[in-house]
């Protein structure tokens, strides 16, 4: 899956990086978030995470690492997952822009890899009758 996406944040671009390098901070408004713990400061951090494909959710344990960090402008992150017979990895990159009058403008590229393994089970239980 690939993303792409801008917002105009009405905030100073070094009040929005601080909270989008904090992984509490994300945590708190990102979707499937089940719970967090740093293990590195400023570098990497593992999150519990629910991701679902129509009704079938699984949960994984996501390791992510900061892997280049521009403040205030850009950073880059690494993430990879494992759950039972499943497994995701991610690679984003976030740039600041700051716009006049107290704007940022976030873009973000979010490159995501998921291999359910276990849906293929799934699937060939269900419909090879």
């Amino acid at each position: 899956m690939q993303f792409e996406g801008v917002v105009k944040i009405n905030a100073a671009r070094e009040k929005v990086w601080g909270f989008l390098i904090d992984p509490h901070s994300v945590s708190q408004c990102a979707p499937g978030i089940d719970g967090l713990e740093i293990l590195v400061p400023n570098s990497t951090f593992r999150a519990r995470v629910a991701l679902g494909l129509g009704s079938v959710k699984v949960n994984f344990v996501m390791d992510v690492e900061f892997v280049e960090l521009d403040a205030p402008n850009r950073a880059k992150l690494k993430a990879h997952g494992n759950a039972p017979g499943s497994a995701a990895d991610m690679v984003s990159e976030m740039i600041l822009v700051e716009k006049p009058n107290g704007v940022t403008e976030p873009g973000s590229t979010p490159n995501i890899f998921v291999r359910y393994e276990f849906c293929s089970c799934y699937f060939k239980l269900v419909f090879d009758k």
